[in-house]
């Protein structure tokens, strides 16, 4: 079996992803914990992976680098954000040292819409791993789809992350699911309702409005109640994907998605109804390609 060289850590909000990595960039091991920072108290972060991440997997004396809201208020320690657009070597330049042979990873900021700044933590490395990974990306233009709680939208160009957006798609998912008129314990799925949702959406205007017909056809026609979340899903991901790219003065005629299979899966069904072809690629693979992309920046 090859040895490890160094530790990849993947730490968001809800969970923590963690590899030990080979010389040729291929995970030797891999573990999740239960520890996403946003469970965690000031100062658990660090000693959690020092006294439980590390010896997990046997990673006591390696390297690691560390991406996602664990370089946020939530974390070990704030990491200041780079301004886009920004390149892996901007990135690796932002690297914080937090202890002997630990850095964290900057999060990006951005012009977002009506004037405010937008932000990313963790996303930015799985969209720059995933640049990096095959030189043809490396060249042009893409457009690039980060589904999840708050989806990213960005626009790469020549290898760099040159602007993007957030939807909080994810989010008014769940809120509307948990709370309200709305509220529904089923899953959404792919299927007529989905599909009925995604044409719903339209222009992805007036979705205050569009949001109503998820009640209003079930109790004023003869929807199936149980097929709401999965119009509620069609709906919301089919605004995002009508109105959010114009936020970026971007044609969506090719997206590549980058995140969790499961979710991409709904978005790649909206967008082939919205003639938009595309392609996924998974969220652990471009993480950690970023990750090991890093590592080599700071461990030539």
């Amino acid at each position: 079996m090859a040895e490890p060289v160094f530790l990849a850590c993947d730490w968001g909000t809800t969970n923590l992803r963690a590899w030990t990595v080979g010389a040729d960039g291929q995970p030797i091991e891999e573990r999740e914990f239960d520890y996403g920072v946003g469970r965690l108290s000031p100062g658990e972060a660090e000693q959690l992976f020092h006294d439980a991440v590390r010896p997990a997997l046997s990673a006591e004396r390696l390297p690691a680098v560390l991406c996602g809201m664990i370089g946020s208020t939530l974390g070990w320690k704030v990491v200041d954000y780079l301004d886009c657009p920004a390149s892996l070597d901007n990135l690796a330049r932002g690297l914080d040292r937090v202890a002997e042979d630990v850095w964290l990873t900057p999060g990006l900021r951005g012009q977002g819409v009506a004037g405010a700044p937008d932000v990313m933590r963790g996303e930015e490395t799985q969209i720059l791993g995933w640049l990096n990974a095959d030189p043809v990306r490396l060249q042009g233009e893409h457009l690039i789809c980060h589904p999840g709680t708050h989806a990213k939208w960005a626009v790469a160009r020549d290898g760099g992350l040159e602007r993007f957006v957030t939807a909080m798609t994810g989010e008014l998912f769940g809120l509307l699911t948990k709370h309200g008129v709305l509220k529904t314990d089923r899953p959404a799925e792919l299927g007529a309702d989905f599909d009925a949702g995604v044409e719903a959406a339209g222009d992805g205007s007036a979705l205050a409005s569009r949001l109503f017909t998820v009640r209003s056809r079930v109790v004023g026609g003869d929807a199936d109640p149980a097929g709401s979340a999965s119009y509620l899903s069609g709906l919301l991901i089919g605004a995002e994907i009508a109105s959010t790219p114009a936020c970026l003065n971007a044609r969506p005629e090719r997206v590549a998605l980058i995140g969790e299979p499961e979710l991409c899966v709904l978005y790649e069904r909206a967008l082939t109804l919205r003639g938009i072809a595309s392609e996924t690629f998974d969220g652990r693979d471009a993480a950690l390609d970023g990750l090991t992309a890093l590592y080599r920046k700071v461990r030539p």
